[in-house]
């Protein structure tokens, strides 16, 4: 873990390259765009060796959909605790939803128009649900679920399987039971490009959720226009931002945490206490020894992680804004006035007792958040985003008299006299 203190030489280039853009590197969008022509090139074809080559999986074309069978498979395989906490969690999620759906609405302006805004589910959407390294079967709640909260009809999962054309049987529960319709046992930006361009076996959707690796992010950045995006969530990452009442074991704990997903996963930890600096150093190498997934949390405490001690705790949250980090953990003890100062972050955990791992499995807002410095421009996965906004208006002949003025005087100002004379007429006509 590199650690770095603001008496360090390095300190001001350091913090200055925590000052992240999620832009993705020329060999990635070279690879994403290749493997985007393919699949709408040769659809069906690509899937499968794209299946093949990446996952070791032979698929005769469009033989990749999880049959009624597989589901009841997993059904009997998954085991009870699984299952309740399944349903804990979408039960929250469901909650959770229902008070960020946005509802119909309407009023008269100052001409008297009737105006106003009607919201509707997508017809239907394509979810993510990165495989691999673990099963994630909260990421299929925390997309899924949300589409099943704004009550999508159609909701279609992307997954990768294993060598042996199978998916986890918890996923597939989960899967099942937030709603979705259907599953395809394909994963990467092959993926995305299939559920937003369709393949003989597979329909394009209206939008795609989910989190990824930095192919999939990226595809899913090269595909707007095909199709929407939520945001841009890659590889997990978190910031832990701490004073002197920081809990060492509790910082550490949540730094570990998020390390184990290994890859691009970034963590970092932020304090102006040289006495919580060397204790959560510590604490990380004792607990990272007793964890099963050492080589995982290795890989990232050696190639991205970092501690910094800041002279002031104000210097910690000018790096938390200009980091954005999809998790923030901030322990101090003006919370109220800290919290308020934070621009940027996907989501806030706030005190010891937060711990992230709740947020990602349990509490009801999903986890699915902006990553690499997306926190800037775009917010994590909401219900209102599973929505189709449209505005309603509506003008009697009252408001059309009031509003024809105005409409003259924009229509001489852009020569468009056609636009001026569409509202005249109906006044002349009343």
């Amino acid at each position: 873990m590199k650690v770095v203190t603001f008496s360090d030489e390095e300190y001001g280039d350091f913090i200055a390259g925590l000052n992240r853009r999620a832009v993705p590197g020329d060999e990635v969008r070279e690879t994403v765009a290749g493997i985007i022509r393919e699949v709408a090139a040769r659809g069906d074809e690509a899937l499968a060796g794209y299946a093949k080559q990446f996952d070791g999986v032979d698929f005769e074309p469009g033989g990749w959909r999880v049959s009624e069978e597989e589901f009841a498979t997993a059904s009997k395989e998954t085991d009870a605790a699984t299952k309740k906490a399944i349903r804990a969690s979408l039960r929250n999620i469901t909650d959770f939803a229902k008070h960020s759906l946005r509802k119909d609405w309407s009023f008269r302006n100052a001409e008297g128009a009737k105006v106003g805004e009607r919201f509707l589910p997508f017809d239907r959407v394509g979810v993510y649900v990165p495989g691999g390294k673990a099963p994630l079967v909260s990421t299929a709640l925390m997309t899924a679920g949300f589409a099943k909260a704004a009550r999508v009809p159609e909701i279609l999962a992307a997954t990768p399987c294993g060598p042996d054309g199978k998916v986890n049987s918890a996923l597939l529960f989960a899967l099942k039971s937030a709603g979705v319709s259907e599953v395809i046992k394909i994963g990467g930006a092959q993926a995305v490009a299939a559920m937003a361009l369709g393949t003989a076996s597979i329909r394009p959707v209206d939008r795609i959720f989910g989190p990824g690796n930095k192919f999939v992010v990226e595809a899913k950045r090269q595909l707007v226009g095909a199709v929407s995006i939520d945001l841009l969530p890659g590889p997990s990452e978190i910031l832990v931002l701490a004073d002197k009442t920081g809990d060492a074991v509790c910082i550490a704990a949540d730094l570990l945490a998020q390390a184990e997903h290994g890859g691009d996963s970034l963590v970092g930890f932020v304090t102006d206490s040289k006495r919580l600096l060397d204790a959560v150093l510590k604490e990380i190498d004792t607990q990272a020894a007793t964890l099963s997934r050492g080589e995982y949390i290795k890989q990232v405490l050696d190639q991205s992680a970092f501690a910094v001690l800041v002279k002031k705790f104000k210097d910690g949250i000018a790096i938390c804004n200009d980091f954005a980090p999809e998790h923030l953990s901030l322990i101090c003890e003006d919370e109220a006035k800290r919290v308020k100062q934070v621009r940027t972050a996907g989501a806030i955990y706030l005190g010891n007792l937060s711990p992230v791992a709740v947020g990602d499995f349990l509490a009801g807002p999903s986890h699915t958040l902006p990553t690499g410095g997306a926190g800037r421009s775009f917010s994590g996965l909401r219900a209102d985003q599973f929505q189709r906004r449209t505005s309603i208006v509506k003008l009697d002949a009252k408001a059309v008299r009031r509003s024809l003025p105005h409409v003259e005087a924009f229509a001489r100002v852009e020569g468009l006299d056609a636009h001026g004379r569409s509202v005249a007429v109906r006044v002349v006509h009343r």
